[in-house]
Parts: C-alpha cells; sequence; structure tokens
C-alpha cells in the first residue's frame, strides 16, 4: 500500500519510523514522543564515559576500601589463620632445638617451610604484611567513627515525628483531665513527668512543642558505640602492645644439671632471642642453682606404669645484693624472678662420664645430659673430647634406666625410674668439625671424617656399663668411666645418676599491656552486643476533657525488646500522670476560691 505525503509528514512531527526497518534501527523505538537524544536512549548511553581515577583517585579508592569494617574483619580472620602454623610447627623464637629436631626428622619437608618462614611465623613478611595493614585499617576505622560519635553524643535528640502512630511499635492511652484542674496545666505535668522518668531512665531528653501538642524526645544507647569504639581501639593497642612490647622481650633456654648454677648472662643460655631493642649486656643480674629434681611415676605393674605424677625442680635462687631463697619450679607454674619467668620445659638424666688418657690422666669429666626418646627414658647423648689424646674423639650413647632387651637384640629402657641403669657407648676418633668455625650442636655427632671404633659395622661390641664401672678405649685411648655418685651407705640406684632441667627464662615487656586492651577489647564488645540503641517518644495532646497521650520507639537495628520497653513506658507513664492528676484534683478541692469565684464578689 503506498503512502501519501500527509503520511510522511505526519511521521516526521512524531518522530515516528516511517518503515519497520527505520523502526528497529531507531533507539527509542516504541516510544514516539522521546526524541533520540533522551539521556536513556542507547545513542546517548553510548557516549556516556567514566571519568578516569588517576592516581589521586586510585589512592582514595584503595583507602576507602582498606579502612572498611569489612576489610578490618577479613584481615583479623586471616592474622587468626596465618597463627595456625605457629602451633603446628617448632618456632625458632620459643623452640630452637625442636627446629633442629625437625630438620633432622623431615629432611626435604624442613628447607621448604624454612624458605616460607614457618619456622619464623611471627616475624615473617607475610605475617607482618597483615599485621600492619589491620593495623592501618583499625586506626583507619576508629579515627574517622570517633569524631562522628563525638558529634552525635553532643548532638539533641531529634524531633518528634508528626505522626507517631506511623511507628511499628506505638502505643496511646486517654488520660481524663479532673474537675478542677485545666486541660493546659495536665498536659504541662504529663511532659514533665515523662521528661522525668525518661531522664531517671537513662535517656537523653528534649523537649518540643508544635502547636498545643508538647512531647519528649528521648534517645539512649550511645554507650553500644562507645563500646563498639572501645573494642576496635583496645584491638590497636593490642597490636602495639604486641608489636612494641616484642621488641622489648627476651626469651632463652638452659639446661642445669642438679648441683649447678645458672647465671642470668648470655653465656648461661643454650639459645637466647633477644627482641629488636633488647640490650644483652642488661640483663636482670641472678643466679639460680639446681638443688635437686624430683619426680614421680606410677609403679610398675599398675594402671598408667611408668607415667609421671609430678615434677618439681627445687631451686635455690638469688638477686644481687640479697640472701639466697628456696624456690619451687613446677610444669604450669612458672617463677617469677626479676621480672622474668621461668618455665620448666623438661627434664632428663645426665650421667657423669670421666676419660682417662693411657697414663691415667683425667681428659674429661663431665654430667653430660641425654635427651629422652621416648617415655622410658631411653636417652641418646654425645660426648666430645677435641684435646688431651692423639686424637680428637667422639661417643655416642643410649643411657637406659632400666635396661631390658628387645626381640630384636636391642636394647631399650623398659621403665623410667633408676632400676637396671647401664650406659652404652660407641666410640669414633677423627676430626670432630669444632675447628672450622661451623656452629656444632652439641647433642649431635657428626661421623664424617671420623673412624668407627665400636658398635655396629665394627669388630667390636659397643661398651656397656653400669654406675661405677670403667672399660679401656679401643685403640689405646685410654679408659672411659660411668661413675657413681651416689651417697655412701645408699642401696640401690635412686641417687646414682644426676638429672638436669631444661628452663625456659621469658621476659615479656608487653604483657601487662596486652592483658590490659584485651580486657577492654572483651568488655567494649560485651557493652556494644548487649546495650540497645534506641528513641522514645512521648506525645501529650490536650483536649476538652481529656488528654490524648502517645507512645513510641524505634531501634537502631535489631530490638526485639523494644515493643514491651514502649509498653512499659506507657504503663508507667500513664499511671504516674493519673495519680498525679487524681492528687491535683484533691489539692483544687481544698484550696480555698479564688477572688473571682467567691459567691457575691461581683457585687461590690
Amino acid at each position: 500500500m503506498s503512502r501519501s505525503r500527509s503520511d510522511e509528514e505526519l511521521d516526521a512531527a512524531t518522530d515516528a519510523p516511517a518503515s519497520p526497518a527505520a523502526a528497529t534501527d531507531s533507539p527509542n523505538a516504541g516510544d514516539p514522543l522521546r526524541p533520540s537524544d533522551h539521556a536513556d536512549s542507547v545513542a546517548a548511553a553510548s557516549d556516556i564515559s567514566n571519568p578516569k581515577l588517576g592516581v589521586i583517585g586510585w589512592i582514595r579508592w584503595g583507602w576507602r576500601h582498606l579502612t572498611s569494617m569489612r576489610t578490618a574483619l577479613v584481615l583479623l580472620l586471616l592474622l587468626a589463620i596465618a597463627a595456625i602454623p605457629g602451633s603446628l610447627v617448632p618456632q625458632r623464637s620459643a623452640d630452637p632445638n625442636g627446629v633442629t629436631q625437625y630438620f633432622t626428622d623431615n629432611p626435604d619437608l624442613a628447607p621448604i617451610l624454612d624458605n616460607l618462614s614457618l619456622f619464623d611465623v611471627y616475624a615473617s613478611p607475610w605475617f607482618s604484611a597483615i599485621y600492619i595493614l589491620l593495623f592501618i585499617s583499625l586506626i583507619g576505622c576508629v579515627i574517622p567513627r570517633t569524631k562522628h560519635h563525638w558529634k552525635a553524643l553532643r548532638a539533641k535528640p531529634p524531633r518528634t515525628p508528626a505522626r507517631l502512630s506511623r511507628l511499628g511499635d506505638y502505643a496511646s492511652e486517654s488520660i481524663d483531665v479532673p474537675i478542677g484542674v485545666g486541660a493546659d496545666a495536665a498536659a504541662e505535668r504529663a511532659v514533665e513527668s515523662a521528661r522525668v522518668q525518661l531522664k531517671a531512665a537513662g535517656y537523653r531528653v528534649e523537649r518540643f512543642d508544635q502547636g498545643s501538642s508538647r512531647s519528649i524526645s528521648a534517645e539512649r544507647g550511645y554507650l553500644r558505640e562507645t563500646g563498639n569504639l572501645v573494642f576496635h581501639s583496645a584491638l590497636v593497642g593490642v597490636l602495639i602492645a604486641v608489636g612494641v612490647g616484642g621488641g622489648f622481650t627476651h626469651t632463652g633456654q638452659s639446661v642445669i644439671i642438679e648441683g649447678r648454677t645458672f647465671v642470668n648472662t648470655l653465656l648461661d643460655y643454650a639459645s637466647f632471642n633477644p627482641g629488636r631493642f633488647v640490650d644483652e649486656e642488661q640483663l636482670s643480674p641472678y643466679a639460680m642453682t639446681l638443688d635437686k629434681f624430683d619426680v614421680t611415676y606410677q609403679p610398675a605393674g599398675t594402671v598408667g606404669a611408668g607415667q609421671a605424677g609430678d615434677f618439681v625442680a627445687h631451686l635455690t635462687t638469688q638477686l644481687a645484693g640479697e640472701e639466697p631463697e628456696q624456690n619451687d619450679v613446677r610444669v604450669n607454674h612458672p617463677l617469677e624472678i626479676a621480672g622474668d619467668r621461668v618455665y620448666l620445659m623438661g627434664n632428663g638424666y645426665a650421667p657423669t662420664i670421666t676419660i682417662r688418657d693411657e697414663a691415667g690422666d683425667v681428659v674429661f669429666s663431665e654430667s653430660v645430659p641425654f635427651l629422652p626418646q621416648d617415655t622410658n627414658m631411653t636417652s641418646l647423648g654425645v660426648v666430645k673430647v677435641p684435646d688431651g689424646l692423639s686424637e680428637q674423639l667422639g661417643l655416642v650413647g643410649f643411657f637406659y634406666p632400666t635396661q631390658a632387651p628387645l626381640s630384636t637384640g636391642a636394647f631399650t629402657s623398659a621403665y623410667p625410674a633408676l632400676v637396671n641403669p647401664v650406659l652404652s657407648l660407641d666410640v669414633y676418633v677423627g676430626d670432630l668439625g669444632i675447628n672450622e668455625g661451623i656452629p656444632r650442636s652439641v647433642y649431635t655427632l657428626d661421623p664424617t671424617g671420623m673412624e668407627k671404633l665400636t658398635g655396629r659395622g665394627t669388630d667390636l661390641e659397643s661398651i656397656e656399663l653400669a654406675p661405677g664401672e670403667s672399660a679401656d678405649l679401643p685403640g689405646g685411648y685410654g679408659t672411659v668411666t660411668f661413675e657413681d655418685e651416689s651417697p655412701a651407705g645408699a642401696t640401690g640406684y635412686e641417687a646414682s645418676v644426676k638429672r638436669y632441667v631444661s628452663l625456659s627464662v621469658h621476659n615479656d615487656a608487653g604483657a601487662t599491656w596486652v592483658l590490659i586492651f584485651a580486657v577492654l577489647a572483651t568488655a567494649g564488645l560485651l557493652v556494644a552486643l548487649f546495650v540497645p540503641r534506641r528513641r522514645m517518644w512521648i506525645k501529650v495532646t490536650p483536649g476538652v476533657d481529656a488528654l490524648q497521650v502517645e507512645y513510641a520507639g524505634l531501634a537502631r537495628g535489631e530490638d526485639p525488646t523494644l515493643r514491651a520497653a514502649v509498653d512499659a513506658v506507657a504503663s508507667r507513664h500513664s499511671t504516674a500522670v493519673r495519680d498525679d492528676l487524681a492528687g491535683a484534683e484533691v489539692l483544687a478541692g481544698t484550696d480555698e476560691p479564688a477572688d473571682s469565684a467567691r459567691p457575691g464578689t461581683d457585687e461590690k
């Protein structure tokens, strides 16, 4: 069908497409009254482009996201997750011997973990990065919220809404005005009663009058936000206390053998881990002597035979310039001395071994700590004799408090107490590797470059000694003696072998502050969780012979008790107003009438 010229003009005037094809191509098809350059048109939208942020814009964007509460919570969760490896693998700062043993037990895995800083979790770059980001995020959250909260605390409660009935938690009461009490006076009494009651309930109150209506606007619960800010500020305090306090914290481990003394100097520590700001020359001067180590075991033949019941290290401690004192250290009961806390970490046997040369001269005589390998105190130890013989000598030995044979022919200890103590030794001669300037553990012997003289793989059996016995060293190197140190007249071997304890000395400069901030954080969190934030309004409108009183409440967030709170306020207030007006009626009835109301006063 052909189209006339008038049809084409009508199409152009209404901005309608002249053909179906044109209708398909037009961005405003279906809306003939919208121009083609309208902001919602496809053509116009295609011309819109977001501005480039630039460096400053990206910095603002990053800062806004970093200082959001969501980011702070995520970082806090990441910090907790990042701390987990610190409890799964030994840490150099707390258990350097455990790290050494882990390398021995896991030679393939340990280097990988070490490259990931898993043996130094709390000093690792990735843990520090989370720590610092969390620190910045919390500060960025707390400071603006504190400023806003301070302004809110000084601001007046909001005006009373014009229609309280629109609020969800609403109640109303109609209170009759007694004869003799004016409606306005009754309204004043009612609104004053509302002000007093709400203020006594801990609300901040403000009066607003509009027309004949009088109202009290009340607000409470700002303590909730205060608790929230205290919680987050305390978290910042914990981070500061841990970070700064860690710089002044030091930990150290030492082994003390019965009868020997530990002096709190760097030389007497087996390992020492100072903080960044610790002066190793200014350690608190004191000394500790291990008088005796007592341990009780469940008797053989009973349930749990061989299990230790109690550990007690009896120490004589002495501060500089003071008298010695007797103290005990038990598991989970540390000794506090000069600001340090001394923990009992472990114990074992320290057999006294004496080595003499061919002429009978003593070249070595020491009580050597042997490290327990099982619960029955089968212990491994190493003796190194670098001087006094024609060659350097090394002994690797096992000490069995109660020697018993295994089915394989090897020996083990059947009970941790001294019942049948035996010391077995394998002898090595050669270069101990201690003159090369490379640190060597006193608890291990590197047999590289040394010749094994006794034990498996040689023609001679391992040397076995009971307390008080001696044996010749193969190759004419002299003799070795396992000293019997039991006192004169003693029976058995209860006191024949010395014991040692492993002590951990810990000085945490930030512990007190961490505790204080942790308590503040807990208190702030409890307040933030259990203090409701709500607003309350009481509106009094006087009528001819009654007061219309409206009550309404509004909570910020979830508050399931708001309905009950509004009802309680309405009940208390309405009861108080009725009682007050009833008393006012009585007073009005007993008062002398005014001159204008006396009979005959208008007849003068």
